[in-house]
């Protein structure tokens, strides 16, 4: 750890040089989305192979990494886009964003036995339904990206940029919620009492749902009971493959070797208490968490109060200075009103600083000694390009991404490289 790091900074980045995953969570607001994206950077930079994976449908994060656009497909950032910053990463960075249709479509072609089950499923119309109200579950979809992406070995690192919850378990419970609505039982209930499965729907559905099944038949008719009969039938072959890609998802965002949570917030009472929440939520189903990013946070620099002016923040150097810019156009009393105002900005500022820092320390208090909270200061503009990415690796990781001008009188990279190899030789 360098001399300009904290023990935080130096926490998250021996977590891009170590782990495989980052999910950040937190809720909608927050800066979740460009804390994703810088994290993603700063790992390319060290030298990793990384992606990260993002649920905001904005055109914002895709044109600060040099994109027109983002979409399902694995686009790289090109390298132009870092050397116009002076900054040369050793690894690579990819983006995506995510398609929770197409995901689906693809984790069905996964798990199906053979192209024949699979066909069956994919043309089938009450599947196209189905899937149209769980791909909207962007975060049963996001846990299903995560794990393919992990598991293609493209990628040494993936960050996820989850979508803002309601109810900050909704994640942590996705990998097992879709195996659970296909359990057998329920499954069965409709195959009951006909084992073979190769009757018409109007026969194969009766028995205990019979009435049921009769309306629906006079409502839509037998040949939508047909195709409820071949969804079940078809997706009653796929139980095994979802329950177990539910288990290895659900293990390998355990994975403390493999995976790390990034609770994202702001200082703010309400962001503090969702992430208070949600840190105890992993802790409770023993998750990689202990990771807190604040951002927006009122920097205290520049607080400090002028001793020759009995405490008061604008001293007299700093008076006649503002007299000197205002000019004869203003009187004495409309100087005293001017840096009044000013007063009360910084008394705001310094107010809202404090407030801030015990709300921090608050946290720290509820998580533990052994947790690591990065403070990220609240930015002049927002953040909308590359630069200001970069900006906000400073902050997270207490490094200076900008590759620094070479000195006159030192030998180029590759002038070394030459004299290494006529040493070699």
């Amino acid at each position: 750890m360098s001399a300009d790091q904290s023990p935080a900074q130096n926490e998250l980045l021996s977590v891009i040089e170590d782990r495989r995953l980052v999910v950040c969570v937190g809720s909608g607001g927050v800066g979740k989305t460009t804390t994703a994206a810088a994290i993603a950077i700063q790992a390319a930079i060290a030298g990793r192979r990384a992606i990260v994976v993002t649920i905001d449908p904005a055109r914002r994060l895709a044109n600060s990494l040099g994109l027109e656009a983002l979409g399902n497909d694995e686009r790289q950032i090109p390298l132009e886009k870092f050397e116009q910053f002076g900054v040369k990463p050793k690894g690579t960075l990819h983006a995506m964003m995510l398609d929770t249709r197409t995901t689906f479509d693809e984790v069905i072609a996964r798990v199906s036995p053979d192209d024949t089950t699979r066909s069956r499923v994919l043309g089938n119309r009450v599947y196209r339904h189905i899937s149209d109200t769980l791909s909207a579950s962007h975060d049963y979809m996001a846990s299903e990206k995560l794990y393919d992406l992990h598991n293609s070995g493209r990628y040494d690192l993936v960050v996820l940029d989850t979508p803002p919850m309601k109810n900050a378990i909704d994640f942590l419970e996705a990998s097992g919620r879709l195996s659970r609505f296909l359990d057998e039982k329920i499954v069965g209930w409709f195959l009951k009492p006909h084992e073979d499965g190769r009757k018409r729907g109007i026969q194969l559905l009766s028995g205990t749902g019979s009435l049921v099944y009769r309306l629906l038949g006079n409502v839509f008719g037998n040949e939508f009971l047909d195709e409820i009969a071949e969804f079940f039938l078809a997706f009653h072959q796929l139980i095994a493959g979802f329950r177990e890609r539910a288990e290895a998802v659900s293990a390998l965002l355990r994975n403390r070797q493999l995976t790390r949570f990034v609770v994202v917030c702001t200082p703010q009472s309400t962001s503090m208490e969702e992430a208070r929440y949600f840190h105890s939520q992993l802790v409770e189903r023993e998750m990689p968490g202990g990771l807190f990013v604040v951002n927006q946070v009122t920097p205290h620099a520049g607080t400090e109060r002028a001793e020759d002016n009995s405490g008061r923040f604008l001293g007299q150097m700093e008076r006649e200075w503002i007299a000197d810019h205002l000019g004869s156009a203003a009187d004495d009393g409309e100087l005293r009103v001017f840096c009044d105002r000013l007063e009360g900005h910084f008394d705001r500022a310094v107010a809202r600083a404090n407030e801030e820092q015990r709300a921090i320390e608050s946290l720290k208090a509820f998580a533990g000694r052994k947790v690591q909270i990065v403070d990220v200061p609240r930015m002049e503009d927002d953040i909308f390009d590359f630069d200001g990415l970069l900006a906000i690796d400073k902050h997270l990781f207490g490094v200076d991404s900008e590759t620094p001008s070479p000195d006159d009188n030192s030998p180029s990279e590759a002038e070394t490289h030459k004299d290494e190899g006529r040493k070699t030789a």
